[in-house]
């Protein structure tokens, strides 16, 4: 029986530079995206649920998580050994992973296996059973994952620093959950919160390689046509979390480096600012010719790793510095990088530094879309995030758009003294900071 696809269709104009996207809706409202890349021979093909960690209750913090991992331990129609026995046997790679606003299922294969990629992902994502004898080992899994993370310095700064900056809010819960609430998972937990989160509404589907949007489309209407429509919209939004700047010292004397935080709440994933936020964390520490990286690696030797990055998510984010080093170093790179952000607010930028700031920024742009998997992610994000799509050519105007006084005005709007969280975990000994060792 023929399957009835379209509902609604947009097509992106074609430019040279333009991107070939077409989307198409579903009779049971599951939102298809694809870009056809003609000169590929690969597919990746994506299932993009929009929520994640940040949207859990506290009790089943974690469960995002957990579904993630569950839907690999068996369908209705095949176990998981038979899935990666499947998936090996076309030459593709399935994964998965969770993160604070969304879950993804992703495969990627030739372009001639198509129908049993589609057929396995389908499958995976609509069909789990959540049966109660591996739900108990893969919490014994998640466990030992979570004992794992804790074990890594690097990982326990960062999660220390996000508990405390957003206190009390989804945002700062660790996406694993905790060892309470993983142990308290049942079946009933499971398939509750699979049915609120997994459902048209909330789902979109991205493709991206060598692919026909009609014919692809087809595929995919007859693979999720079991998903029904569902009466609810998407899952509710909690409003946006206030940033609580603090300063944790964490004393962990068995390491012998520091681990080093100094953060600042940022902009949205969507502001207007955006572009702007992406040259200031160039300049300030995104690469090898950054100030931090010169100041404090190369002509002080004080650190191996250090580096910035920004944070964004839908209605917030966080600008934040992360080092390694020895504790005895420990006062003298925070001083440091303070010193940087007074800098870069009290004086300008060079035009040496912004073109080259630029010029990386749209490197790393434009090489991050060259394979079908990074524009199937491209394609899910920019549509949960901003409901259109971008081309190359509008991205690298923006860029070339910033200029030194916005850079300016954005450092003075951001890295304010009073705003600033500084985390530290290591072998501390009697080192004490105050508010007023913050000032930048």
């Amino acid at each position: 029986m023929p399957i009835s696809v379209p509902v609604a269709e947009n097509a992106t104009p074609t430019t040279p530079h333009s991107r070939d996207i077409r989307t198409t809706t579903l009779p049971n409202g599951l939102l298809v995206l694809t870009e056809s890349m003609p000169h590929l021979r690969s597919v990746s093909m994506g299932v993009w649920v929009d929520s994640g960690a940040r949207d859990e209750a506290p009790e089943v913090n974690g469960i995002s998580h957990f579904i993630e991992h569950m839907v690999f331990k068996g369908t209705t129609t095949r176990s998981a050994q038979q899935f990666a026995r499947e998936v090996d046997a076309i030459g593709g790679n399935l994964d998965a992973f969770t993160g604070k606003e969304t879950i993804c299922f992703n495969i990627k294969v030739l372009d001639e296996n198509v129908p049993a990629a589609l057929e396995l992902l389908s499958d995976l994502v609509l069909h789990p059973t959540f049966d109660p004898a591996d739900l108990a080992k893969e919490q014994g899994v998640i466990l030992e994952e979570i004992k794992m993370d804790e074990d890594n310095p690097d990982y326990l700064v960062h999660e220390l620093f996000t508990q405390n900056f957003w206190k009390g809010d989804a945002l700062g819960r660790p996406i694993l959950g905790t060892a309470k609430t993983v142990s308290s998972f049942t079946q009933q937990i499971v398939l509750d919160e699979y049915a609120k989160r997994f459902t048209p509404a909330n789902m979109v589907f991205s493709a991206a390689g060598n692919l026909d949007h009609d014919s692809f489309v087809a595929q995919v209407a007859a693979a999720f046509s079991s998903l029904s429509a569902h009466s609810g919209d998407k899952l509710t939004r909690t409003p946006a979390p206030q940033a609580f700047p603090h300063i944790t010292l964490k004393n962990k004397k068995s390491l012998e480096q520091v681990q080093f935080c100094l953060a600042v709440p940022a902009l949205p994933v969507a502001d207007p600012a955006r572009y702007t936020a992406y040259l200031l964390n160039s300049i300030l520490g995104g690469g090898m010719s950054s100030r931090l990286f010169q100041a404090i690696r190369e002509e002080r030797g004080l650190a191996y790793s250090i580096y910035s990055e920004l944070n964004p998510f839908r209605d917030t984010g966080s600008l934040a510095v992360y080092a390694g080093c020895s504790p005895e170093n420990t006062r003298e790179v925070l001083d440091l990088t303070l010193a940087e952000f007074a800098r870069i607010k009290n004086e300008p930028v060079t035009e040496e530094e912004l073109d080259r700031a630029r010029n990386q920024t749209k490197g790393n742009m434009v090489l991050g879309l060259e394979s079908s998997s990074s524009r199937m992610s491209s394609l899910a994000r920019q549509q949960m995030y901003w409901g259109r799509f971008f081309s190359l050519d509008e991205i690298t105007a923006e860029i070339d758009r910033v200029t030194i006084t916005d850079l300016q005005q954005l450092a003075n709007r951001l890295l304010q003294s009073d705003q600033l969280t500084l985390t530290l975990l290591g072998n501390l000994g009697p080192l004490k900071l105050t508010r007023a060792d913050l000032i930048c």
